[in-house]
């Protein structure tokens, strides 16, 4: 089995700690993007996997390469151009103050990306499995354009699509929104993850009488959106919904729920009360999910367990990355949360 991802990583400046923008003298600085987050996660899987996207020829290019060839991702379906790598700029909230993200991506590398410029029949080439997110479409049409491409042609190949539908409000900004561009490349997926706010965002389908504000997340209000979601795709097998109560900027309520087209999957509940970084949670469930799917065939459930419990570590990790192990996701699948010295 092997997977490709496809989408823009970032370079990420965050404040140290809990300081605001206008506390901050220096920045950590580290590397991240959705896809390539999953990436991340399924090599340290052990899952062969590429990530593929477009980036300048200068130092900061490379040691984003660097970066992920350390983790074991894939990076020789790179393609290079364009003058930039995008920037993200993280502030870290704290209790009832939210994170804050800012984004300085505007003509990055993959912006310009246009059809033609990735060679898919290489890149598919004994491929499994492809994922790519709403994030990509968002950046510019040549993005969304190349991102229709590949789906094709791993429609054309037989080869499992998934999306997280990652609706962002701040990127869609070169004329389109994203009820306009998703449509047609959702249609080509058999997995959708998303959330509430995707799907009305991106899909206009509501789930109904849900406050996530209040701490308190009811999973059966999600069955009647997946089952329009699934009407409105047919080529779906299955849709998955992470769902976050937040009770403040440290403590969230964690669990998702997955609908095979018969059943409603409902994973346990983690009460998340010390967060570390909740940046590139989505990502790890994803990766959880693909590595589950992937692995327990025919166990949605477990597959499902497996996602969320490895989601709920990537909150105790700083940075976009999850960088945890099988063993310790199976570990907290099977009830142990003590989070005892392993000697």
């Amino acid at each position: 089995m092997k997977v490709v991802t496809f989408g823009e990583v970032m370079l990420r400046l965050a404040t140290p700690g809990y300081l605001r923008f206008g506390q901050a003298d220096s920045f950590n600085a580290t590397f991240g993007g959705a896809e390539a987050n999953v990436a991340v996660s399924l090599a340290n899987y052990g899952i062969p996997v590429d990530f593929v996207t477009r980036l300048p020829k200068n130092d900061i290019a490379l040691a984003c390469i660097a970066d992920l060839r350390k983790y074991g991702v894939g990076v020789d379906k790179i393609v290079t151009g364009g003058d930039r790598i995008g920037i993200y700029f993280l502030e870290t909230g704290a209790v009832s103050r939210g994170s804050k993200v800012v984004y300085d991506r505007a003509n990055s590398a993959i912006s310009g990306i246009l059809p033609g410029m990735v060679d898919w029949d290489k890149v598919f080439e004994g491929v499994t499995w492809f994922h790519w997110t709403g994030i990509t479409p968002a950046v510019s049409q040549g993005a969304a354009d190349v991102c229709l491409e590949a789906i094709k042609k791993a429609n054309e190949k037989g080869i499992m699509v998934s999306c997280d539908l990652n609706y962002r409000k701040n990127l869609w900004k070169y004329g389109k929104k994203a009820g306009e561009i998703m449509p047609a490349l959702v249609a080509g997926c058999d997995i959708i993850l998303g959330n509430e706010e995707d799907a009305d965002k991106v899909l206009g389908i509501k789930a109904e009488g849900v406050d996530v504000t209040g701490g308190q997340v009811e999973a059966a209000a999600y069955e009647s959106v997946s089952k329009q979601i699934m009407a409105r795709f047919p080529r779906c097998k299955k849709v998955i919904t992470t769902l976050r109560g937040s009770v403040n900027a440290n403590h969230n309520e964690w669990s998702g729920v997955l609908w095979d087209g018969n059943k409603l999957f409902i994973a346990p509940n983690y009460q998340i009360t010390h967060i570390v970084d909740r940046v590139g949670g989505g990502d790890s469930f994803m990766g959880g999910l693909i590595y589950g799917l992937l692995n327990y065939s025919g166990d949605d459930q477990k597959a499902l367990n497996f996602a969320v419990s490895a989601s709920c570590l990537k909150h105790t990790i700083y940075g976009d990355y999850n960088q945890v192990t099988v063993d310790e996701v199976e570990k907290l699948m099977g009830g142990d949360a003590s989070g005892r010295v392993a000697r």
